[in-house]
């Protein structure tokens, strides 16, 4: 069995070091070294394949997952070139109608990290867009797989209720009325009735479907491939004639190699931008822009990518926590969740330690999450443990809100966004100015913004005396994000006895001690 401990034998070549966007050293070569090792035409290798086809997608994400996640984050950093198909953004070149087609408003972008790249090298925040009149900025995606896995548990316990409650009323033959809970969480009522129809009147937070959705800061989507197709598409002009994505929006089932399930007999899954291979759907003569194969990789390195770490505790920021509790801030912005069955192979706990010499007095302690499964190849499976995962400090309830008047906002097509997705606020210590649109330049100001169904909780923040009120800004400002690359942690915990430390010599989440097969990324 491959574990933690016998993959740090693996460290044993040199693996450039990543920063926010990374050109291709085989395109740009430099004296420096930096960059991606590998082509594109190198990081696709034979496609998506299948777990026996080395040197595909899904072969490396089962039987080298760290691997995986590595190559995942270099194409997310990756500066596309328009050889490879980057833009325009649409085949009318942003002309057209954006009521009806958002992705007129979408920047042109050549890496993801141009709108994803704060802190540096990681994959954060810093973008905006003009999909909406008044703007979207780009939020982080630290932990972006733990928020996927904890919407989709959510949306399977709000629909075997639904079914159950049907079951109930056929058999009883009268109406029955079903609370919606899920991880300790109302989403309203339901009622059944005999005929197999659902009152939804009462269903709150979630749409009539009960598919919660946990991406855009108006929970517009389902899932981290779609999200991924979806970006590539409208920011960059790059479009994947992916399978699965297809096959899901025109109703039928695909799991993705990450795991996640889409059935489009039950929900509306958007399709990939381009319907095959030769389909050259934005007409810049260039067809198979993404290969399916390089989403796989992306989606993988999401999935497991580090969730927000802690700054330093004070006793005023456990004091701040107890007063956001007592306020009422904690209704909506959940503390702790617990995912069921964890699909992520590793999971990263950062945490301020007063003793790091390093940036930031950080220290990260990677651990992984899977199991080896020897099935008679070269290398055996690496199947996550599917355990279930306490998620600390996430503070969120997945549920869309009204905030009131000051967060309404106003679409191209004229109407009114009311409802918005309760944002986590991991890793809001380190992600002014705020707001879906940027325009709270403070965490005391953007409290004091809220308003509608968090009027309340608004008022008794105001009224807190200052000291109360600096305690919970305390408490907030310790939900950090943090550069990968400049962590110290126990895959690499650096060496302050290096001339020029932390500038040079710093320790980092260095991925590469994982990989089971050597060669460079």
């Amino acid at each position: 069995m491959i574990t933690f401990f016998m993959a740090l034998a693996f460290c044993l070549f040199g693996v450039s070091q990543s920063f926010a966007q990374l050109i291709d050293q085989t395109q740009a070569p430099n004296t420096a070294g930096r960059g991606i090792a590998l082509s594109l035409t190198e990081q696709i290798g034979v496609g998506q394949g299948d777990e026996f086809t080395p040197d595909s997608s899904i072969y490396i994400i089962n039987r080298d997952p760290a691997r995986a996640i590595r190559r995942g984050r270099q194409l997310f950093q990756r500066k596309f070139t328009i050889a490879q198909g980057q833009g325009p953004r649409t085949a009318t070149d942003g002309i057209g109608n954006i009521d009806t087609n958002l992705a007129l408003g979408a920047g042109l972008a050549d890496s993801c990290a141009l709108c994803h790249g704060q802190p540096r090298g990681s994959a954060g925040f810093g973008g905006d867009v003009v999909t909406r009149p008044d703007g979207r900025n780009a939020p982080h995606l630290f932990g972006l797989g733990i928020k996927e896995q904890l919407a989709d548990e959510m949306t399977q316990d709000l629909r075997v209720i639904r079914d159950q409650a049907i079951v109930d009323a056929q058999t009883a033959n009268a109406s029955q009325t079903r609370n919606l809970k899920s991880k300790d969480i109302s989403f309203g009522k339901i009622t059944a009735h005999p005929d197999g129809t659902v009152d939804t009147s009462q269903v709150e937070g979630v749409d009539t479907d009960l598919r919660v959705r946990p991406f855009f800061f108006h929970g517009g989507t389902i899932a981290i491939r779609e999200f991924v197709v979806g970006a590539l598409n409208d920011e960059m002009g790059l479009q994947s004639p992916d399978p699965c994505l297809n096959t899901a929006s025109s109703g039928g089932l695909c799991t993705t190699p990450a795991g996640m399930v889409l059935d489009g007999s039950v929900d509306n899954v958007s399709g990939a931008p381009a319907s095959d291979p030769t389909d050259d759907a934005d007409l810049d003569g260039v067809a198979n822009e993404i290969d399916p194969a390089l989403v796989d990789f992306m989606e993988f390195y999401l999935l497991n990518y580090f969730k927000p770490g802690r700054g330093e505790e004070s006793r005023y920021v456990k004091h701040g926590f107890r007063l956001m509790e007592r306020v009422g801030c904690m209704k909506c912005h959940k503390q702790n969740l617990v995912i069921d069955s964890d699909r992520r192979v590793a999971d990263v706990e950062t945490k301020y330690d007063s003793s790091v010499t390093g940036f930031n007095h950080l220290f990260a302690t990677a651990k992984t999450q899977f199991v080896s499964v020897d099935d008679g190849q070269s290398l055996p499976k690496l199947v996550p443990e599917g355990n279930s995962f306490t998620v600390e400090n996430i503070f969120t309830d997945f549920k869309r809100h009204d905030l009131g008047i000051n967060f309404h906002e106003i679409n191209y097509d004229g109407t009114l966004q009311t409802e918005f997705l309760t944002t986590p606020l991991w890793g809001v210590g380190s992600t002014a100015p705020y707001g879906h649109d940027g325009r709270s330049m403070n965490l005391k100001e953007v409290i004091l913004r809220h308003g509608g169904e968090a009027q309340n909780s608004r008022d008794a923040f105001a009224n807190l005396p200052d000291r109360g009120q600096e305690w919970i800004i305390h408490a907030l400002n310790s939900l950090i994000l943090f550069p990968p690359d400049n962590t110290d942690s126990n895959l690499n915990a650096g060496d302050p006895t290096t001339p020029g430390y932390p500038q040079y010599g710093h320790g980092k989440i260095d991925l590469s001690v994982l990989f089971t097969t050597p060669g460079p990324e």
